[in-house]
């Protein structure tokens, strides 16, 4: 994708020390357009800790660059056990996303007969990159399934715009490029399908007004910010033709860990019988669960989160504000569960599916 007309995706190797990984620096968006360098293993945690990057299938390449690093700094004697601890620290950093896990557990498994040091470094920085190559194809694929969605609900509304709603940021920042949610909306407009997309702002941290809005502004996407609990509104107005969002991590039955809110807005939608679409490749499956809501761990991040917000002055200073009292305690869970009940269906790289553990291993047979 592109920013002020130069392509990007999220994260890469330095074109001029390959001991360096860069990123794009979310927490700044979209006031201030920040790379950052990456060169240890333990700055990449903090990176994925603290939200520099953030999005499943980009946090699994985040893991994946991250064990590159570490394989780097590890001592020629003993880098197996350094791997084993710097993996153990990566796994610790978000613990809803699968990806980073899913990406740690991979590049391990390669490592194991590992020789030395330096056929470590190859092995890591190899997987990274065709990990990084692979999510790319597999969200430009989900953008191929999921425009036939939008076809269908152009064809019966040919004269006015197919109007989207979609929560959090699951755009190419999210991912390594396309993104999940997004590409199918990118895949339209890019077919000149006219589409306008309802961007709520998702608090606590804002990723639909910061992130979202800045990838479709950029793109040129028509869209409207609202606040979060617009959604159900627009439904019952018959001004939202379909919800897309992504996911986190998803059962192999369909329940569907994602941004907090996205719960209330499946419930909305099924009351309005608007379809309510799930994008997401593969990756972001967990296959070794059936009941989201008992099974998945959800994040509970900081209080300061919900308590602060930052945003841009009249000057041009970018601040950080409390917007309640100081006093008052705050509750942060990052992600809830929306049932598979709730899903219309599943948007992966092979194809759509109803979301249910049949369709979803008729898809994915090697899960069996």
């Amino acid at each position: 994708m592109k920013i002020q007309g130069k392509p990007y995706q999220t994260i890469w190797v330095h074109p001029t020390n390959s001991s360096i990984i860069q990123i794009i620096d979310q927490r700044w968006l979209p006031h201030k357009f920040v790379i950052e360098d990456i060169s240890s293993c333990h700055e990449m945690g903090v990176a994925i800790k603290d939200m520099h990057l953030r999005g499943a299938p980009c946090i699994g390449a985040a893991a994946a660059y991250g064990m590159y690093l570490a394989a780097l700094e590890a001592p020629e004697n003993g880098f197996q056990t350094y791997l084993k601890e710097q993996s153990d620290y990566l796994n610790q950093t978000r613990p809803t996303a699968v990806d980073l896990g899913n990406a740690i557990t991979a590049v391990s498994k390669k490592l194991v007969g590992c020789p030395n040091k330096k056929t470590a470094v190859e092995i890591c920085l190899n997987f990274a990159k065709e990990a990084c190559a692979e999510s790319v194809e597999h969200c430009r694929l989900i953008g191929v399934h999921g425009l036939e969605i939008i076809k269908k609900i152009h064809a019966d509304k040919p004269d006015q715009p197919v109007n989207i709603l979609t929560h959090c940021n699951a755009g190419w920042l999210a991912t390594v490029d396309h993104g999940t949610a997004t590409s199918p909306i990118y895949a339209a407009h890019n077919a000149g399908i006219p589409v306008h997309v309802w961007v709520d702002e998702t608090r606590p941290r804002n990723q639909g007004a910061r992130i979202t809005a800045f990838e479709l502004l950029e793109h040129g996407v028509p869209h409207t910010v609202i606040p979060d609990n617009v959604g159900g509104h627009l439904m019952q107005h018959g001004m939202v033709d379909m919800v897309i969002v992504g996911s986190d991590r998803t059962t192999r039955s369909g329940d569907v860990a994602n941004k907090i809110g996205t719960y209330l807005k499946a419930l909305a939608a099924k009351d309005n019988e608007v379809p309510f679409y799930v994008a997401l490749p593969h990756s972001s499956f967990d296959f070794t669960i059936r009941d989201g809501v008992k099974e998945i761990p959800i994040e509970k991040r900081g209080a300061k989160e919900v308590s602060y917000i930052q945003g841009k002055t009249k000057s041009g200073e970018i601040l950080e504000v409390l917007l309640t009292p100081e006093d008052s305690p705050s509750m942060n869970y990052a992600f809830d569960v929306t049932p598979a009940h709730l899903v219309s269906g599943i948007i992966t790289e092979r194809g759509i599916c109803a979301a249910n553990e049949a369709a979803i291993l008729a898809l994915f047979p090697e899960y069996q």
